[in-house]
């Protein structure tokens, strides 16, 4: 009965999801052998396409909304911060913009008094929630590229 449950607990883990979204984005990646291909082309009828909203916010986002081409760019850019960290990301924006970015490690938390378990458990369902939908999403971009280069019932 023990390993039952467990297994099922298993299943919803963070680093299973973790790992089903890597397999998806790593599938997708050995699929597309033309990106270019991917450009223009819609990912899904623009109205299944729900906005993810920012709960600190309440602003909607809609980050993978484009073609086929930037879903594949976000998605593949997602599993390089997953694989590589976050250092890598921090060193990345640095990069980019060119200034010295946000020292995450020197900011100070004032409430010292904070439930840390209930954050931790809201950020990590978040977490879960959000590394699930990119799973679907890679998943449909990878069908997607088979049906428009026409290899759509190849590997079924």
């Amino acid at each position: 009965m023990m390993q039952i449950s467990d297994s099922h607990n298993q299943k919803n883990s963070l680093f299973n999801a973790m790992n089903r979204f890597i397999s998806a984005v790593n599938n997708m990646d050995q699929t597309v052998m033309v990106p270019s291909l991917l450009r223009d082309v819609p990912l899904e009828n623009e109205k299944s396409i729900s906005p993810i909203r920012s709960a600190g916010t309440g602003s909607a986002t809609y980050l993978c909304s484009g073609d086929m081409y930037s879903n594949y760019v976000v998605l593949k850019s997602i599993r390089n911060d997953i694989e590589w960290g976050v250092l890598q990301m921090d060193e990345r924006r640095k990069e980019k913009v060119g200034i010295a970015g946000l020292d995450l490690s020197r900011i100070e938390t004032d409430g010292e008094d904070e439930d840390l378990e209930k954050l931790f458990h809201f950020h990590l369902n978040g977490l879960h929630t959000v590394l699930s939908k990119l799973t679907r999403k890679a998943n449909t971009l990878t069908n997607r590229y088979k049906q428009e280069i026409g290899i759509g019932a190849w590997g079924h």
